[in-house]
């Protein structure tokens, strides 16, 4: 047996997990890209959060620093959510465009990593979390989402709900979803 295998067969790093932009922004109400379920979204980042530093697996922040008009780096809003602030030891990555891989270093450590698996959640499911999973897809990544840890803003027009479900049909070319309880699938130590 070599030292990639155990007796219950080969061996996996633990899974990545990816916090997509979880910032105060997202949640300040008329405000034109507040989210629809950030409450919701924010109590599963919060457990998942807990479980991967339960379990001291890695983590990576993702912050948006987009230099449009409508959104601010310099301001307050920026900021990371109170409970769900990186921790030190825990990756953070800033990126101008919606796909995290508009930071040259995100792009770079996700090149040197081998057989990566990211769960990704957090917030800008339309932005962020979609562009980041297609370009990830296109560059051998594989990528886990958790329907119910992430939000989408508010369309302008029609029902938020059925918006996010027609975001998540076009996401599901590219990630593989899971149920919050399905994470021990991927060797998290989720407790039942």
């Amino acid at each position: 047996m070599n030292g990639r295998e155990r007796s219950s067969g080969p061996y996996l790093d633990p899974p990545v997990l990816v916090c997509a932009d979880l910032q105060t922004e997202y949640l300040m109400q008329g405000r034109r890209h507040a989210l629809a379920d950030a409450e919701t979204s924010c109590d599963r980042c919060a457990e998942a959060l807990a479980l991967w530093r339960g379990g001291h697996c890695p983590v990576i922040h993702l912050k948006r620093i987009a230099q449009a008009a409508w959104f601010n780096p310099a301001s307050k809003l920026t900021e990371w959510i109170a409970p769900l602030t990186p921790q030190p030891g825990e990756m953070s990555f800033e990126h101008p465009l919606p796909s995290a891989y508009s930071s040259a270093r995100f792009a770079d450590y996700m090149a040197n990593m081998k057989s990566i698996r990211c769960v990704l959640l957090g917030f800008s499911l339309d932005e962020t979390i979609l562009s980041t999973a297609v370009e990830g897809y296109h560059r051998g990544h594989r990528y886990y989402v958790v329907p119910d840890a992430v939000a989408c803003k508010r369309p302008a027009r029609g029902d938020a709900s059925a918006y996010k479900e027609a975001v998540l049909e076009v996401l599901s070319n590219y990630v593989t979803f899971l149920k919050f309880s399905e994470m021990a699938t991927l060797g998290m130590p989720v407790q039942a």
